[in-house]
């Protein structure tokens, strides 16, 4: 006799897609965010929180040297975004003056694409320093960084807030480029 088989197949469902990428959900009571540096010269450094791109290469800014997008914490939006140069020309300084504009109840998203430190005054590195970053200070020439910081509130302790990625000739992703770095998080809107 002939047999007739019936093969089920159990399709698991395509994952939901969480903002920026996330691979879980934030809760609701709290803020998405993902920062990408630039890895080697094609791969651009990109910020994004709630699901919206503040720097990228698709929105057209994004740049060499250090990348700062500025978020109202109250309402989520973008406050402002720029880029300094910190290989051609001095920018240093209007990255301190674009940082101390932020004003209280920001939070700060900073990401280096291409070399962010061989026009870095003092002052700036320390006034990233007083914002809680421990890498500024040793940061180097290409150096892949990304930092999280906010001013006129505290961030939770258990959130990853800096990575840092040393160009190694030896272990350079991008033939002497390091790996682009992310840190991605939430962050909880009742902070203030």
């Amino acid at each position: 006799p002939q047999e007739n088989f019936v093969i089920f197949a159990v399709v698991a469902p395509l994952p939901k897609r969480q903002k920026c990428d996330h691979w879980s959900p934030c809760s609701p009571g709290s803020y998405a965010y993902r920062i990408l540096s630039g890895g080697g010269r094609e791969k651009l450094a990109k910020i994004c929180f709630e699901d919206e791109l503040l720097i990228s290469e698709e929105k057209g800014n994004v740049g060499r040297g250090i990348n700062i997008a500025i978020v109202n914490y109250e309402t989520g939006k973008l406050t402002s975004a720029n880029f300094f140069d910190m290989w051609e020309g001095d920018h240093s300084e209007e990255m301190v003056a674009f940082i101390e504009s932020a004003p209280q109840g920001s939070l700060l998203f900073m990401v280096t694409h291409d070399d962010g430190s061989t026009r870095l005054k003092s002052n700036a590195k320390k006034l990233v320093e007083a914002l809680g970053s421990k890498e500024i200070q040793n940061m180097k020439f290409r150096s892949s960084w990304a930092f999280v910081a906010a001013k006129g509130l505290k961030l939770p302790d258990d959130i990853q807030r800096e990575k840092i990625n040393h160009s190694d000739n030896k272990k350079n992703r991008y033939s002497g480029w390091p790996a682009e770095i992310q840190i991605e998080g939430c962050i909880p809107r009742n902070l203030m």
